[in-house]
C-alpha cells in the first residue's frame, strides 16, 4: 500500500488520501484475518512472471486459469471473510461480478496486511488489489488504478448530543478536544493538517476500539470514514455519528475514492476492468452490489483515477 510512513507502528490505510505536508496514513486489520490465513494458504504460490508485452498478458492467463487472486486485508466492509468462512465485502463482491464478465469464473482471496498490498501485488503474490484502496499520487507511482468504485467523506464518533459541537478537524483543534483515530488512518494527516499534534492523539486498532474510547470518556472524538463510523454506532446508546464532511487539504475540501489496483504493465486488464465497471455504474448495478455493505448514493462517484493521481 505504499508510501513510507512516519511512524513505524502504523500500517498504511486503505482509505489513505494524497499526502498532506505533515505525513502518511492507513488502517488496521479487523476480525477475519485469522480465517483468511487458512484460505490464503491454498494456492499461495506466486503468479506467473509478468509479461513485458504491451498491455500485459495477465487477462489471457486469468481466463485460461479460470481464477484470479485477490489481495485483501480483512477489513469490514471492504474485503473480509464472513462468519461462514466465505469471502465477501464490497471489493470482492464487485470483483466476482466483473471478472466473471471478463471470462474468469472464480476469485481466490490472498490475505495480507494492508501495508503489504502494493508490495505483494508487485512481487506477483496476487493478481489485483481488491481492498477498497484510496487512490493517491504516491500509490499511483507504484501501481495503476481502475477508476474509483466509491468515494468517501469523513465523520466523527462523538458522545450523544455532540456536546462539544465537533463537525470538522478545525473544530477539534479549536476546542482542544481529545482526539482518536485508527492505526495509520488518513485521518491522522487530516487532523495534523488542521493543527493537531500527532503526539497528542490516541491511536487505536479500529473503529470499534474508537467507539469504546468515546463511550468510556477517554476521548471526545474518533475520526474515521463516514461509512465505517455510521455502521459502528448503530447499536450504541452513548455515542452517535456526525454528519459526513470533506476534510480540508491544501486549503480546499477534499474527497477521495477507493479503487482496484493492478501492476503497472497490466494496462489491458485494467482497461477491461474499467469498461465493465463503467457499465455497472451506468446501469445502477454497482449501487446494488455495494448497497448491501452500507454504501449509498452518496458514496457513488464519477471521480477518475487520473484526477486522483494528480493529472
Amino acid at each position: 500500500m505504499a508510501p513510507p510512513i512516519r511512524n513505524s507502528h502504523h500500517v498504511q490505510n486503505t482509505r489513505t488520501t494524497r499526502r498532506i505536508p505533515s505525513g502518511p496514513a492507513r488502517r488496521s486489520l479487523l476480525a477475519g484475518v485469522a480465517a483468511l490465513g487458512a484460505l490464503g494458504a491454498v494456492g499461495c504460490s506466486r503468479v506467473a512472471t509478468a509479461s513485458t508485452t504491451d498491455g500485459g498478458e495477465l487477462l489471457d492467463r486469468l481466463r485460461a486459469q479460470g481464477v484470479v487472486r485477490l489481495g485483501i486485508a480483512g477489513e469490514i466492509p471492504f474485503g473480509y471473510i464472513d462468519r461462514n468462512g466465505e469471502l465477501t465485502g464490497e471489493a470482492p463482491e464487485l470483483a466476482k461480478v466483473i471478472f466473471k464478465r471478463l471470462g474468469v469464473d472464480r476469485v481466490q482471496p490472498v490475505p495480507t496486511e494492508f501495508g503489504s498490498l502494493i508490495p505483494g501485488l508487485n512481487s506477483q503474490q496476487f493478481d489485483v488489489v481488491a481492498a477498497g484502496m484510496y487512490v493517491n499520487p504516491e500509490r499511483c507511482e507504484q501501481v495503476i488504478f481502475a477508476d474509483p468504485d466509491y468515494q468517501m467523506l469523513d465523520a466523527f464518533i462523538v458522545r450523544k448530543g455532540n456536546p462539544l459541537g465537533l463537525h470538522s478537524y478545525e473544530d477539534v483543534v479549536r476546542k482542544k478536544a481529545r482526539f482518536a483515530t485508527g492505526t495509520g488512518n488518513a485521518q491522522i494527516d487530516y487532523a495534523v493538517g488542521a493543527g493537531y499534534q500527532q503526539s497528542d492523539m490516541l491511536i487505536v486498532p479500529d473503529q470499534v476500539a474508537g467507539l469504546n474510547a468515546v463511550e468510556a470518556g477517554r476521548v471526545d472524538v474518533f475520526a474515521g470514514t463516514a461509512l465505517t463510523v455510521r455502521e459502528v454506532v448503530k447499536k450504541s446508546a452513548k455515542a452517535e455519528a456526525t454528519r459526513p464532511f470533506a476534510p480540508i487539504v491544501d486549503g480546499k475540501p477534499y474527497v477521495s475514492g477507493g479503487a482496484f489496483a493492478f501492476r503497472p504493465n497490466e494496462t489491458r486488464l485494467r482497461d477491461a476492468f474499467n469498461a465493465e465497471l463503467h457499465r455497472l455504474k451506468k446501469s445502477g448495478e454497482l449501487l446494488r452490489i455495494l448497497g448491501r455493505f452500507g454504501f449509498t448514493k452518496a458514496e457513488m462517484t464519477d471521480l477518475t483515477a487520473k484526477e486522483l493521481c494528480g493529472g
